[in-house]
Formats: C-alpha cells, sequence, structure tokens
C-alpha cells in the first residue's frame, strides 16, 4: 500500500502547491490617480467552457466558481453547449460586458484562434484551458495536463495488458486538439506493437476514422457496434478509448453484443466510470484533478491582472507559436488504488460509488 500513499500524497501536494505558482489567489491592485494603490472596485473573469455534458466539464465549472467565490472574484460563466457559433456569440457578449481576463475551453481549437483576436484587441488577456487554442499567434498562456502523456499512460497500460491480439481504437472529437494529443501519446506506445504483428487493428489506425465526434458516448457506441458487426469472428482483446464517456458507450456495445467486455481504457474519473471499474467492466482512467486545474486558472487570471509573470513549466507549439504553458500531472487510477486516489482525496464520495 505504500506505492498508493505516495500517489495520494503526490494528488493532495498539487492541489495545495499550485496556487502558490500563482500569487496565492492574491488579489488584483489597482493604482489611484495620485500613484498610491487602493482595492480595486470590481475584477471579473470571463470563462467559456465547451459543454456540461460530461462530468468533468460539470466539476470544472463548478471548482472554479467556488474557489473565485472563496478569494472574492467575479466571474461570467458560459457554456458553449458544443457549438462553436454559440461559444463565439458567448466570449463576444463576455468581452462587451467588460471582462478582465478570459479563460476559455474552446469547442473548435482552430476556430476559436478568432475569439482570441477579438479579446487581444479588447486588451484582454487569454488563457487557453484544458483545451488548446491553435493557430493563435495571441495567445497568452495554456494550462492543462500533459496530455501525450495521458496518451502514453493509457498506452503503457494498454500494452502491460494486452499481450497481443485483436484491438479497436477510439479517439476523442477531431475538433479538439487533445483528442490528437492523446491519441499520439498512446500511439507511440501502441504502434510498435501493431507494426510488429502483436496487435490486429479492426475499425481502422487513421485518427480521423477512429475519431468520436464531440465526444458523445452513442457516437462511439454505434461505432463499435459497427465494427463488432462488420468482424463476428473475431474476439477483441482491449480498446484504447479515449475517455470515460466513450468507454461506457464502447462496453454497452459489447454487452449488447453478447460478448465479454475486453481491455477498455479511460479517462476523467467520472463516477459512472469508477463504478466499472470497481466492479471489473472498465480497465482504468486517468485522474486529472479538476480542483487543482481550476484553482490554476483562477490564479493565474489574478496573476494576468496584477502585470505578474507566470511561473511556467512547459510550451506547447499550437502551430504558429510555442506558447507558455503550465501542465499538471496526471494519474492513474485502477481498481487496486481508486479507493486512495479518488475517494480518500475526497474528489468522490464513496456512497456514490453503491
Amino acid at each position: 500500500m505504500k506505492k498508493y500513499s505516495k500517489v495520494l500524497a503526490l494528488v493532495l501536494m498539487v492541489i495545495l502547491v499550485v496556487p502558490m505558482m500563482f500569487g496565492c489567489g492574491s488579489k488584483p491592485a489597482e493604482t489611484s490617480g495620485d500613484g498610491g494603490t487602493e482595492k480595486m472596485e470590481k475584477f471579473v473573469i470571463g470563462i467559456s467552457l465547451p459543454t456540461q455534458r460530461e462530468e468533468r466539464w460539470v466539476k470544472d465549472k463548478e471548482a472554479m466558481e467556488k474557489y473565485a467565490a472563496e478569494l472574492g472574484y467575479e466571474v461570467k460563466v458560459q457554456i458553449a453547449d458544443a457549438d462553436q457559433a454559440q461559444q463565439a456569440q458567448q466570449v463576444e457578449n463576455l468581452l462587451t460586458q467588460g471582462i478582465d481576463v478570459l479563460i476559455l475551453a474552446p469547442h473548435d481549437a482552430s476556430a476559436s484562434a478568432e475569439l482570441v483576436k477579438k479579446a487581444k484587441e479588447e486588451n484582454v488577456p487569454v488563457i487557453s484551458y484544458d483545451r488548446l487554442v491553435t493557430s493563435s499567434e495571441d495567445l497568452d498562456y495554456y494550462l492543462s495536463f500533459d496530455n501525450e502523456a495521458v496518451g502514453r499512460l493509457q498506452g503503457d497500460y494498454f500494452t502491460k495488458n494486452v499481450e497481443n491480439g485483436t484491438i479497436m481504437l477510439f479517439a476523442g472529437a477531431p475538433t479538439d486538439n487533445n483528442a490528437k494529443l492523446f491519441f499520439n501519446g498512446a500511439m507511440s506506445v501502441i504502434q510498435p506493437k501493431i507494426d510488429s504483428g502483436d496487435y490486429t487493428v479492426i475499425g481502422g489506425t487513421d485518427f480521423q476514422q477512429v475519431a468520436t465526434d464531440n465526444w458523445v458516448p452513442a457516437n462511439a457506441q454505434n461505432r463499435a457496434s459497427n465494427i463488432l458487426t462488420a468482424n463476428a469472428d473475431a474476439t477483441v482483446a482491449g480498446v484504447l478509448a479515449p475517455n470515460d464517456g466513450t468507454a461506457g458507450g464502447i462496453i454497452e456495445a459489447f454487452k449488447a453484443a453478447g460478448l465479454d467486455v475486453p481491455v477498455v481504457t479511460g479517462q476523467d474519473s467520472e463516477v459512472a466510470a469508477v463504478k466499472r471499474i470497481k466492479i471489473g467492466e472498465q480497465s482504468m482512467t486517468i485522474f486529472k484533478d479538476t480542483r487543482a486545474l481550476a484553482k490554476a486558472a483562477i490564479d493565474m487570471a489574478v496573476s494576468l491582472s496584477n502585470g505578474e509573470e507566470i511561473e511556467a513549466n512547459g510550451a506547447v507549439d499550437n502551430g504558429v507559436k510555442e506558447v507558455k504553458s503550465v501542465l499538471l500531472e496526471p494519474v492513474v487510477v485502477t481498481q487496486d488504488n481508486f479507493q486512495e486516489v479518488l475517494v480518500d482525496s475526497g474528489y468522490i464520495n464513496e456512497d456514490d460509488l453503491k
């Protein structure tokens, strides 16, 4: 149990230490007319999120609102409901309302470059939250987890638990740059076993072939069902699923076909997924602590408003520039350690897993 205690300690340390990187939530100062400093009358953080259809985005919203309230800041939150046109309209509305900083989790990575440009024109700095805005010269910072590392963790688990056989590959939304990073990270580990002949892939290997529109579980379930129907004689040993929602849909496809559920990966540590892990249906998930991510976003926004330099620990290429980035560490969760990592840390209520 010592190694899981160390993991739990690491998770708790991240929650405590991350805010210290960005001024410990210190309030932004404002200069008075005579050069002195007085209390800021109003500091508003605009937050644009892509969806609330997935549990993890609900947690992000709640955590940011809660932490901002604790510090005494006003936040204006808009939800795009997986619609880029709606997100564009909402961001323009936030800018019209006079926000000081924009925290933007883009629905469409490339199209959102125009939103960053509009914010720049209004002198509003932008933090790209968990999803990278691509093709933007104006983006100030990127805050996320190391998403290629997330994929590599999925790939590592997959290859260690699926020695050989027939496999299926899934990826996230083609409009989400993170989906490509997850897939590329996983495939950096899985591809050598495909090349060696250890794995036979059914249903395609190209990102565009295996992508899941809008991350919708029903889309993953339908594709999995179609692949199983077209390969009725195959016994599937493992499925690379990019997140918990798609994993749930894929598992339902196997159950509906009357087949044993193979090794299935996941990500986000949703309650439904942890329930599946607990009973042995889903094999693993990746824990990305949205509490730490949300706190970091608010603290970064405050630091930007104060004109302070943010201590980045990485840089990510968005296609036109290396974006200064703050990247947090993901953790693998399995049947062996979900209790310590998720329940004992307070991320999930144990009663919700019953």
